[in-house]
């Protein structure tokens, strides 16, 4: 199937990214109404924000132990309960032990993917209020944070990206193709430490030459909506900030892969990324930062894309829910 860079964040059988299949309650009321009637809202005790959306169906069949978990059908909300006192390691034990007891009935295919990382959750005006199995924050429909960066070189043909394909072992959309260094943000962790150390493990850069020439260039916001690619249940909501970096490299630097996650890297130019990401090579969310930084490098302007107001604007979802600046954090 033939895709439009605007078909890459829109909905489609294959790429559903709100605003579009999830779109702002201020621009059409109705459809934001009804496409929430498939949710509940995932709240803690004395906090009022909705910190995410669960899809029906995993309340449905999460085990809840009723002691510390309320679930209002008619309301459609699921609360952590918790003491007025509680801090962000007891608000974490109260998830993680009804996680695992998910896990024991195995009662989600996405619990197999199980990551040993941690991803935090905020509460409003950024405070810590807890952190979550990266596994089962699909499930509960947090905002998770992570950082991409692109590494590209020029020379007499201009620009060339260094392209990754995924493992086929990959649980997550094996063998697509990614960014050429990309990774999730634990609990604690900042953006700038997160890429370099990314770097490191999944493209053996050197630290050095990371440290030393890579340029923060701002973050995209979005939500997506997961599909048989991800691996486990369909339809499950993930807002994501990806904190994005360039890193241009000499030529006689080569990324390798330096675990099991990547396959191989190539050198691709421009013209062979675009039809890439027409083909649907790309992972849903790796089409979205090629399509950002072809923004950024006047590759993609408003006089070649008739739809540049709107790519750029879904490159910058608001999000609904309560986020943190990783300043200090």
């Amino acid at each position: 199937m033939v895709k439009s860079n605007l078909d890459l964040l829109a909905p489609t059988p294959l790429h559903c990214l709100m605003p579009a299949s999830f779109p702002y309650y201020e621009d059409n009321r109705a459809a934001y109404t009804a496409n929430l009637a498939n949710y509940h809202a995932f709240r803690v005790s004395g906090y009022d924000a909705t910190l995410g959306y669960m899809l029906n169906s995993v309340v449905e069949r999460f085990p809840w132990p009723q002691e510390y978990w309320k679930i209002d059908s008619e309301a459609k909300t699921v609360t952590l309960l918790t003491p007025e006192n509680a801090d962000p390691a007891l608000r974490s034990k109260l998830v993680q032990d009804s996680i695992a007891e998910a896990v024991k009935q195995n009662t989600f295919e996405v619990l197999k993917g199980w990551r040993n990382e941690k991803y935090p959750v905020f509460a409003p005006g950024g405070e810590y209020l807890l952190e979550i199995e990266r596994s089962a924050s699909c499930l509960f429909g947090v905002v998770t944070y992570g950082a991409h960066m692109t590494g590209y070189v020029e020379d007499g043909e201009g620009v060339k990206l260094w392209v990754p394909r995924r493992a086929k072992t990959k649980q997550t959309y094996p063998r697509m193709l990614d960014n050429t260094v990309a990774g999730g943000m634990c609990t604690g962790e900042k953006p700038f430490e997160c890429i370099v150390r990314e770097a490191m493990e999944e493209a053996s850069l050197p630290e050095p030459v990371v440290r030393a020439s890579i340029v923060a260039r701002g973050c995209v916001t979005y939500t997506h909506v997961r599909d048989v690619r991800a691996g486990g249940e369909t339809g499950l909501l993930q807002p994501e900030v990806e904190y994005v970096y360039d890193l241009k490299l000499d030529p006689s630097v080569t990324p390798k892969p330096g675990d099991n996650e990547v396959e191989e890297f190539k050198l691709l130019s421009v013209s062979e990324v675009q039809g890439a990401l027409v083909r649907g090579e790309f992972k849903p969310n790796c089409a979205i930062i090629m399509i950002d930084f072809f923004i950024r490098h006047g590759i993609l302007t408003a006089e070649n894309e008739p739809d540049y107001l709107d790519i750029v604007a879904r490159l910058h979802r608001r999000l609904e829910y309560p986020t943190a600046s990783h300043c200090g954090k």
